[in-house]
């Protein structure tokens, strides 16, 4: 039986309502595909400390979540993960990709160009449906 893993994804929008969106860098697992930045959820850790928690690990800022905005399951080849995509506002330092490859800041509508990691395509979605 497949392991399920939870994991946290930022939404962080800047003041031209541009949503940050992360490269996975080549050593990532799902190499070189889009995705909100975040990570698992430790044991007995509350949804907006682990992404808050992982933004500061993985960016080197500071953020606050506002509220749970996609709740969404995906099966891969190896392992299930429930991804839960947060609404979160930036509110100190500036986002660095330290294990990514690349940080870019897209509007909404421009969100299908890129390649992204399946599990995000849900979240993907629902913004660019947005309004």
């Amino acid at each position: 039986m497949k392991k399920t893993v939870k994991v946290v994804a930022a939404i962080i929008e800047n003041e031209d309502k541009e949503i940050l969106c992360a490269l996975r860098s080549p050593d990532m697992v799902l190499p070189n595909l889009w995705e909100f930045p975040g990570g698992k959820v430790e044991k007995n850790e509350e949804l907006f400390d682990a992404i808050e928690r992982e933004i500061k690990e993985e960016l080197d800022c500071d953020i606050k979540a506002v509220e749970v905005f996609n709740d969404n399951t995906h099966e891969y080849e190896k392992i299930i993960v429930n991804l839960i995509s947060i609404k979160c506002r930036l509110v100190n330092g500036t986002p660095k990709a330290s294990e990514h490859s690349k940080l870019v800041y897209l509007q909404r509508e421009n969100l299908p160009s890129l390649k992204w990691a399946p599990a995000d395509i849900c979240a993907v979605e629902q913004l660019i449906n947005e309004k």
